[in-house]
């Protein structure tokens, strides 16, 4: 009879072996628009992916702590990348078009009022007020002015504000 091994032991050689190979964050397909604001966001993301990286390093043996690792080198790839990608887009002069970093408040057929700013990919926060220059609202609303009419989420809205 062959001794067998706990299965729990094995479990955790296999937690293990998943979280070493963690897979990357997806890197949009998109030009990576960013804003000042938006660029100095990703340095911070990317120094701050520097110092986990390093303290996973010092830490200890990759074999004692793998999924610190594996998520430290993650991000790292990821926030290398949105830097190296990234095309600054310093704020224009004010045309009275809607543009990349600027806002837009719209009113909608029921009543209701919005205001977004468009930035960039890793900067968009709806529930701040911020989309995505690819979001569909942002791409609805890019060049027009004032007054102008379009089409949100399937409803009609008026442009009522550029800044």
């Amino acid at each position: 009879m062959f001794p067998t091994m706990s299965v729990a032991f094995t479990r955790e050689e296999d937690l293990e072996a998943t979280a070493a190979d963690l897979a990357d964050r997806p890197i949009s397909p998109h030009p990576n628009l960013v804003t000042p604001e938006g660029l100095a966001a990703i340095e911070a993301e990317l120094a701050s992916a520097r110092a986990a990286y390093t303290a996973a390093q010092v830490q200890g043996s990759i074999e004692s702590d793998r999924t610190a690792m594996a998520r430290a080198t993650r991000d790292l790839r990821y926030w290398s990348a949105r830097r190296a990608s990234a095309q600054l887009i310093a704020p224009t002069e004010d045309d009275g078009a809607v543009r990349f970093g600027g806002s837009v408040s719209i009113e909608r057929e029921d009543g209701r009022a919005q205001t977004w700013r468009i930035v960039g990919e890793d900067e968009a926060d709806p529930a701040a007020g911020s989309v995505s220059h690819v979001s569909p609202l942002a791409r609805a609303v890019m060049g027009k002015r004032v007054g102008d009419e379009v089409t949100v989420a399937g409803q009609s809205a008026e442009i009522v504000a550029v800044g």
